[in-house]
């Protein structure tokens, strides 16, 4: 059968790995149960764990979407920026590989998108499991602002996270924002070709900031949509295949190149908000892998008479040293 215009998508889902692979599948089939509207999908594996790429080769099999594979691991905005190459729609939507949608979650992004002309949107952001329920991010502010010294600083606020969902959506509307996450975004297509492809350089973290600064300043809307809700679930890594892409992902190299280089791109000084970014660089690891470790080895170092103080602070010196080298291995063997 002949799908018409009206029939035929006019959104294509670009999946891309956030931080680990365990999550895949979980992910994947969400989107198939909860999209009620037509859609094409593009899927960049960025070098998942054996299991993930036999599912992943499987399921394109059967439904049909574009299954695009690199043997290494991409940050964020390499990977979106392959998936561009493969959209031909009206809009695309950028998707981690760790979200999970609830029923309607598309036709509501696409309705506010051709109800406002708005060139970005936004979801009703949600974190942790149970899934749905605590709020990450309802829009946001994002904006340069000079201070009577002439210096210019980031300014960045996410709203009503940490709030339940249940209690806060009844009030929430559709409305033009500043911001909007990279978790899930939906994104006209055409602002493409007036700024560009998503900024390489970005490599881990602020990327989203950067972009919606970016379409604002070309002159697109960004909007924020209630009715459209989903929930990322962050890591820990779940599986010991993810460790080296979480820690290659929230690695100190990268967080310390995209923070330097947002700053200098916007002309940003050098203020509290970046001081306190670099003093907690690692504070991913520390939380998702250094600090689980150290519970673990907890009863055998009271045995040997080492506290746990002890080891985790032996553990996070590891950490350093590795995280040093897996990312200097990865700059050798690749170019950004």
């Amino acid at each position: 059968m002949v799908l018409t215009t009206q029939e035929k998508p006019q959104v294509t889902i670009i999946v891309v790995p956030r931080e680990r692979f365990s999550c895949t599948q979980a992910s994947l089939e969400s989107i198939y149960q909860h999209t009620e509207i037509p859609f094409q999908l593009v899927y960049i594996d960025g070098n998942s764990p054996a299991k993930v790429k036999t599912y992943l080769e499987t399921q394109a099999q059967a439904k049909g979407f574009k299954l695009v594979r690199i043997d290494r691991y991409l940050s964020p905005n390499h990977a979106r920026n392959i998936g561009l190459n493969y959209v031909d729609t009206k809009y695309l939507v950028f998707m981690d590989n760790d979200v999970i949608v609830s029923p309607g979650w598309l036709k509501a992004l696409y309705n506010c998108a051709e109800e406002t002309e708005a060139t970005v949107v936004g979801p009703l952001m949600c974190q942790d499991e149970p899934v749905h329920q605590t709020i990450h991010f309802a829009g946001g502010e994002s904006r340069v602002v000079t201070d009577i010294h002439g210096k210019r600083h980031i300014r960045e606020k996410m709203y009503k996270q940490g709030q339940q969902v249940a209690d806060v959506l009844p009030s929430l509307q559709r409305t033009e924002t500043e911001l909007a996450e990279f978790h899930c975004v939906l994104v006209r297509r055409e602002i493409f070709d007036r700024i560009g492809n998503l900024d390489p350089q970005m490599l881990c973290t602020k990327e989203h900031l950067d972009f919606c600064m970016t379409v604002r300043e070309a002159g697109g809307k960004v909007y924020f949509e209630p009715e459209a809700i989903v929930t990322y679930v962050p890591g820990p890594p779940l599986e010991l295949s993810d460790l080296h892409f979480y820690m290659l992902r929230w690695s100190d190299a990268w967080t310390v190149a995209s923070l330097e280089h947002f700053r200098q791109k916007w002309e940003l000084t050098e203020d509290g908000y970046f001081r306190i970014k670099y003093k907690k660089l690692g504070s991913r690891r520390k939380r998702s892998i250094i600090k689980p470790l150290a519970r673990k080895f907890k009863k055998l170092g009271k045995k040997v008479g080492i506290e746990k103080k002890q080891i985790e602070n032996f553990l996070l010196t590891l950490d350093k040293k590795l995280n040093q080298f897996l990312t200097n291995q990865y700059e050798r063997k690749t170019s950004f």
